[in-house]
C-alpha cells in the first residue's frame, strides 16, 4: 500500500510511524508512507496556506489552491494506481473498524489533514471521502490521520506476527469488545487469574471469552 499525507506539519509524523508496527510495515516494504509539506504547494512568496474566513470570524482556514495543486501533481506524478483522497475533519463520518477493514483494501491513499477553523469548503470537489476519529475538536487533521493510518496498516496482510491477533481484537466481531487477557504469574499481589483460563478446557475457556466480552460490552454502552 501507498499512503500520501499532506499536512503543514510533517514533522508530526516523525516518531509515530518510526517506531513499532508502522515502522516494521515500511522495513517490510508492505507500506510506504510519504509524507508531503502543504506549503511546497503554495504560490504564496511566504509559502501562506491559510487565510481569513469571509463573512468575518475567528481563526483561519486552509486556502483551496494549495490542496489541490498538491492533489493533481500527487495524482498525476506519483500515484500509479485506483485511490481515494480523505479529508480528515471533524464533519466526516465517524470511524471505525469496519472503516479500517475497507481502508486497508485500498492500494493508495492520499490524505488531507485539515487545521485551523477548517478548509476552504471547495475542496470537498476532490475528495472522496471525510472522516473523524470522534466528536471533538483536535488542533488539527494530523492526529487523526496517525490514527486511522495505524488502524489500517494492521490489517494488512502480513503486518502483524500473528494472523491471529487481527482476528481476536475488540470490535472484529461486530461492535464486541474484546475479552479480558491475562499472562503470567497466575497469582500477582493475591489476584488471581481465573481458573477456567488456566483450566486447558478450550471449550471452557471460549465460553467464559464469550461471556466476559458481552459483559464488558454491554457495560461500556450503559456509560455512555
Amino acid at each position: 500500500m501507498q499512503i500520501h499525507i499532506l499536512t503543514l506539519f510533517p514533522a508530526m509524523f516523525k516518531g509515530p510511524f518510526s517506531e513499532s508496527i508502522i515502522k516494521r510495515a515500511i522495513e517490510k516494504e508492505i507500506v510506504k508512507i510519504e509524507v508531503h509539506n502543504l506549503r511546497d504547494y503554495s504560490a504564496d512568496k511566504h509559502k501562506k496556506c491559510d487565510d481569513r474566513p469571509f463573512g468575518g470570524g475567528p481563526g483561519m482556514v486552509l486556502k483551496p489552491e494549495p490542496i489541490f495543486k498538491a492533489v493533481e501533481i500527487i495524482a498525476q506524478e506519483k500515484v500509479k494506481k485506483k485511490h481515494k483522497t480523505i479529508l480528515t475533519s471533524p464533519q466526516g463520518r465517524v470511524f471505525t473498524q469496519r472503516i479500517a477493514k475497507e481502508l486497508s483494501r485500498l492500494e493508495e491513499i492520499i490524505f488531507i489533514c485539515g487545521h485551523y477553523e477548517g478548509v476552504d469548503e471547495r475542496v470537498k470537489e476532490i475528495i472522496d471521502d471525510e472522516i473523524s476519529i470522534g466528536s471533538y475538536v483536535l488542533s488539527g487533521g494530523e492526529l487523526p490521520t496517525m490514527v486511522i493510518t495505524d488502524a489500517l496498516i494492521r490489517l494488512i496482510p502480513g503486518v502483524l506476527g500473528c494472523v491471529q491477533s487481527s482476528q481476536q481484537e475488540s470490535f472484529v466481531k461486530g461492535d464486541l469488545l474484546d475479552h479480558p487477557q491475562y499472562t503470567r504469574p497466575a497469582v500477582f499481589r493475591r489476584m488471581k487469574v481465573p481458573e477456567v483460563i488456566i483450566s486447558g478446557d478450550h471449550q471452557a475457556i471460549e465460553d467464559w471469552r464469550k461471556r466476559k466480552a458481552e459483559e464488558k460490552t454491554a457495560y461500556r454502552n450503559n456509560q455512555l
